[in-house]
């Protein structure tokens, strides 16, 4: 999985008309994988990949969105039940 690149983004909606972002997820064995991201795990992997569109976030490693996800799901610890 350490080859694991995403190879295509999109925005859709939600089911309470938040955006997410789809990411798609290239594997080196030609598979691929969507990982949905909710508003604050897609602000957090933007950042991660310093990407200003969702270009910007082809090529980079599954590892930053694993990163963003650890990111988005912390901010609800400690008893907090902030929103995006």
């Amino acid at each position: 999985m350490s080859g694991a690149r995403i190879v295509s983004a999109r925005i859709a909606a939600a089911h309470d008309g938040s955006a997410e972002l789809v990411v798609t997820l290239g594997y080196d064995n030609g598979g691929t994988a969507d990982v949905t991201l909710d508003e604050a795990a897609g602000a957090a992997l933007m950042q991660a990949c310093q990407a200003s569109d969702l270009e910007g976030l082809m090529g980079h490693s599954w590892q930053n969105v694993r990163e963003a996800l650890t990111t988005a799901y912390n901010r609800f610890q400690n008893g907090g039940t902030q929103h995006a």
